[in-house]
């Protein structure tokens, strides 16, 4: 438990672009996104999908991110890191478990996979961007484009090998975050 939590305290990001090969094999991949569905699910909806982004389909997302965006600076962005995961938040009408729960727990798969990635040795980073809330980029992983009913991107997981170690960022003071009790 010692080990787990003194990696939490000291986690960090690494910058997608501070990045290079080599990614998660097939293996691993497969091992990081079973870690990241074990998150709290109410109902067991699994109210996620993952899109794993590797190869050519790196640029072909950023190219479609482009075309959306009007810039073509995007286009390299999906191409930064050897792996890329894009993390669907997909909820489902039901009676008694709101959509907020399903779209937190799809946040909830996205921390689990950049914290497992990690603890696994890899560089790894949680971008979202203005192409995470374009329909055609939704449309190209698969989603379901429909407004208040639709999918949505959650994150894409950035995942390599660190070729600059991360540095460490300014957190917030403890005291300004954190309320013991109601408010009087």
């Amino acid at each position: 438990m010692v080990e787990t939590l003194d990696f939490l305290k000291t986690r960090r990001s690494v910058l997608a672009r501070n990045m290079t090969g080599p990614g998660p094999d097939a293996a691993q991949l497969r091992e990081l996104l079973g870690i990241a569905a074990r998150v709290p699910d109410h109902g067991k909806l699994a109210p996620w999908r993952f899109v794993v982004l590797e190869g050519d389909a790196r640029g072909k997302l950023g190219a479609i991110a482009a075309a959306a965006l009007g810039d073509e600076s995007v286009a390299a962005d999906y191409e930064r890191a050897p792996c890329v995961v894009a993390v669907l938040a997909c909820p489902v009408a039901h009676p008694k478990i709101p959509r907020s729960e399903m779209i937190l727990s799809a946040g909830a798969a996205c921390m689990n996979l950049l914290t497992a990635a990690q603890a696994a040795g890899f560089a790894a980073q949680w971008l979202t961007g203005a192409a995470a809330y374009e329909d055609a980029v939704l449309r190209a992983l698969g989603g379901n484009v429909g407004g208040t009913d639709g999918d949505e991107i959650a994150g894409f997981i950035y995942m390599g090998t660190a070729h600059e170690a991360p540095s460490e960022r300014a957190r917030p003071e403890l005291d300004e975050i954190i309320q013991f009790g109601l408010k009087d």
